[in-house]
């Protein structure tokens, strides 16, 4: 083990080029998002400045907490050839940036709106509200607490766990204020879900990598890879291309899996603050809206095959009460059947999605909302048993209401990579000196390194696939661990106490944290 401490071992060569690189690309990003932001509140009427300087502030500290994330999540990805010198510490950070952009880019959404899934259905449905901006506000600010005390201390804590923690605060919070009549607190369903991949993607880590780091050790036997890092010396080209490639590949996986929570967190803000903007996806064409017509005429008809009541007086609040309670009753199919059919009025009179009023806009999402939500609920519970191919019919009508209502700007995607980059740049020091020295009795090898990204770009990867939040940090910290226990290496016991404690802690506290917030915020607003 050297003698000499990595924090003292830091290349300058190539800062300034990697350095030049970076400000352009935030510049350009910078440029785009203000752009487009501009362009899309132009049409906007409001008759005082005020929701648009609660918009500002938002954004700026949901933006915050992506910049926060950079200092856990992204300085993970990169820890390893930073560590190993496999590339410098500022071109790796715009390397990696590089390739959570494209992740974000090419992500689907669906881990973002999958968290929003978690809050209670009346704070989504009335974001613009006291409440709503109480709720966004707090559990916000609750994760950027939490994160930055654990960043102090150089503890790889989850910003996922953080962001869950905080969002099921809220939950309790609000269902305590107002009582369990008329309100939803957790969904606690979604909520075990959410649970079980933060839970058990940390086990994964730890098994699969330690399991690699074995059969790399068979297979490859080249003292040189599992050697330390020694003072400023690379290590040869073959062994640097495998360290960057699995680097680019958990950065490309955190990209599409955790720069996805704060642009579902950002899209509620803009959809609470400017509905007229954000409401609606204003990129569905005519020919688009069309189909969704015909969709919405075809699943109202499938819905009249199993009922023949009468609909009720108000069918979106007893389709609403059924996504807070998940109690089917009598009417909640004739509610929600007329409920389709006025959504497919409401679309059909304006001829597309971008020609729906503005005074129409926030109600016509919220009735596609509503709809969405009842659908996924009674297919996850198999109730009613609807024939498959009407559960088709309706699957398609819930297809086309994500496709309107779940959307997201591109602009809203650069402007989280840009956080998220910015965020590693400042913060990534502390992560890599505790990957790399501070996990195992051990400095951190170049096999080991590789083991432990491969297994979380994969595991990242394939949460992504399923929708599911989980944890670069725990995966990667635990892979880290792995190898250190596969290599008979020794584990130094007192970081990996503080890492278990922060991982247990963190749910509890943000919890606490964002429902105290949240109870104040409502008494401000």
């Amino acid at each position: 083990m050297s003698d000499i401490p990595y924090t003292q071992l830091r290349p300058t060569g190539r800062r300034g080029l990697a350095t030049g690189l970076f400000v352009m690309i935030l510049a350009a990003g910078t440029l785009y998002v203000v752009q487009h932001l501009v362009v899309d509140l132009r049409a906007v009427r409001e008759s005082s400045a005020l929701p648009f300087v609660l918009l500002g502030l938002a954004l700026v500290i949901a933006l915050g907490f992506e910049f926060v994330n950079g200092f856990h999540d992204t300085a993970n990805a990169v820890a390893t050839v930073i560590y190993t010198n496999s590339l410098d510490p500022h071109l790796a950070v715009v390397w990696s940036g590089a390739w959570n952009f494209l992740g974000v880019l090419v992500s689907s959404g669906a881990v973002a709106f999958g968290i929003l899934q978690l809050l209670p259905v009346e704070l989504i449905l009335q974001v613009g509200s006291h409440a709503g901006f109480a709720m966004v506000f707090a559990l916000l600010i609750a994760a950027i607490i939490w994160n930055l005390s654990t960043w102090y201390f150089g503890l790889p804590s989850s910003s996922s766990h953080t962001l869950v923690g905080s969002i099921i605060g809220v939950g309790i919070m609000n269902q305590l204020i107002n009582g369990p009549s008329g309100t939803s607190g957790v969904d606690w369903s979604q909520a075990g879900g959410v649970g079980k991949a933060l839970l058990f993607s940390p086990v994964v880590g730890f098994l699969f990598s330690g399991l690699l780091f074995i059969v790399l050790k068979f297979l490859v036997r080249v003292p040189k890879l599992y050697s330390q890092p020694q003072g400023h010396e690379p290590p040869p080209f073959w062994i640097r291309a495998l360290l960057v490639a699995t680097c680019t590949g958990v950065s490309f996986a955190h990209g599409s899996n955790d720069g996805q929570k704060g642009m579902g967190l950002i899209m509620l803000i803009l959809i609470g603050v400017v509905p007229t903007a954000y409401a609606l996806n204003k990129a569905v064409t005519p020919a688009e809206t069309s189909t969704f017509v015909a969709v919405a005429r075809h699943a109202s008809a499938t819905l009249g095959r199993y009922t023949q009541d009468a609909p009720p007086g108000h069918p979106r609040a007893e389709v609403e009460a059924f996504v807070r309670t998940h109690r089917l009753k009598p009417a909640t199919l004739p509610a929600l059947r007329q409920l389709t059919d006025t959504i497919a009025d409401q679309v059909s009179s304006s001829g597309s999605m971008a020609a729906v009023p503005q005074s129409m806009v926030d109600n016509v999402r919220n009735n596609m909302y509503v709809a969405s939500e009842a659908i996924r609920l009674m297919d996850k519970a198999r109730t009613p048993a609807f024939a498959p191919e009407d559960a088709a019919a309706l699957g398609a009508f819930r297809k086309q209401m994500d496709h309107a209502t779940k959307f997201i700007p591109t602009w809203v995607k650069v402007a989280v990579a840009i956080a998220l980059g910015l965020g590693t740049m400042v913060g990534w020091k502390r992560i890599v000196v505790t990957v790399g020295e501070k996990i195992g009795k051990q400095h951190l090898t170049y096999g080991q390194g590789a083991s432990a990204e491969a297994v979380a770009m994969l595991t990242i990867g394939m949460a992504d696939m399923y929708g599911l939040p989980v944890s670069t940090t725990h995966v990667l910290a635990s892979g880290v661990a792995g190898t250190m226990a596969a290599n008979g290496s020794g584990l130094q016991w007192p970081t990996v106490r503080n890492l278990i404690l922060a991982w247990v802690l963190t749910l509890p506290a943000s919890i606490a944290l964002s429902a105290a917030l949240y109870w104040v915020f409502r008494q401000v607003f």
